[in-house]
Order: C-alpha cells, then sequence, then structure tokens
C-alpha cells in the first residue's frame, strides 16, 4: 500500500476513533431530546461497523492475506478484532438501554437502574481497550512487511 493511501485510510480510522469518544464523553450534555440522542448513537454505531470492514479491508489487502496466509494475520490481529465486535455489541446494549429507559420521560435518572449502570460501566471500562488495541492494530498494519514479499512472508511459507 503507498504511504499517502495509509496515511488517508490511518487519518480517516483517528477521526472516526475521536468521534467515538466525543459520543462517549458528551452524549448526555449535548441535548436532551431522544431522537437527537437516537441520531448520534446510530451515528457510533455505524462508525464501529465502518472501522470494523475498514480493518478486515486492511488486512485482507496485505501480500500476506493475498499469498493465502489469512491465518498467519488473523492470529496477529484477532484480538483487535474480538475488541472491536465486542465494544460494537456494548456500544449496542449501552444505546438501547438508555433510549428505553429514557424515551417517555427524558428527566428520568438513568442511573439509578441497575441494569443500565452495569452495561454502562462495562462499556467504559472496555473502551480504553479498545481505542489502544484498534489504533496500536492500525499502527501495525503500517508495517512494510505485509505489503511486500520479504523475508518475513517467506519464513512464514517454510513453515508451512
Amino acid at each position: 500500500m503507498e504511504v499517502v493511501n495509509y496515511t488517508l485510510i490511518l487519518c480517516l480510522q483517528i477521526i472516526l476513533l475521536v468521534y467515538d469518544i466525543f459520543v462517549n464523553a458528551f452524549i448526555d450534555l449535548l441535548n436532551p431530546e431522544n431522537v437527537i440522542q437516537l441520531v448520534l448513537f446510530i451515528l457510533q454505531d455505524i462508525c464501529l461497523v465502518f472501522q470494523l470492514v475498514v480493518l478486515c479491508l486492511e488486512i485482507f489487502n496485505t501480500a500476506t492475506s493475498q499469498a493465502g496466509f489469512i491465518s498467519v494475520m488473523m492470529k496477529k490481529f484477532a484480538p483487535c478484532l474480538l475488541t472491536t465486535l465486542l465494544y460494537l455489541v456494548l456500544s449496542i446494549a449501552l444505546c438501547a438501554k438508555t433510549l428505553m429507559l429514557r424515551w417517555n420521560d427524558t428527566t428520568v435518572n438513568v442511573y439509578a437502574d441497575g441494569g443500565f449502570f452495569a452495561v454502562y460501566i462495562l462499556q467504559r471500562l472496555w473502551s480504553p481497550i479498545y481505542y489502544y488495541t484498534y489504533k496500536r492494530t492500525a499502527m501495525r498494519l503500517a508495517d512494510s512487511n505485509f505489503y511486500k514479499n520479504t523475508d518475513w512472508l517467506r519464513r512464514q511459507m517454510t513453515l508451512r
């Protein structure tokens, strides 16, 4: 992959991560209207799905994957894919629980609900892990060993 292309993709990934951080940090302060929160939550989930798709495309675009060593790439990047999937599930659960509790009465204290509080804590504790692994994986995919026929790829071939 060319450096310019990868820089654009990396910038896109960082922008999507920043949007996710922004929504997590300020969703309760932005607007108490349910419809606006619903739209922000939907955009957040779309961004998460888009990040997952971009990550998969980057993994499958490597010379290692195209040479048939998809299992090698999956072993290297499975933790990030699983972390992203779990974070997506937790984010969707938090969005659904928030809107279920607030839909009829926007003044209700959602934090008083035990189920909401548990999902909220899990999602907020998992988010730094997700941000770290996703950013780390995005940076690791910049390694030129994945995009050209190198000694590393030849060693992978001899291991088979």
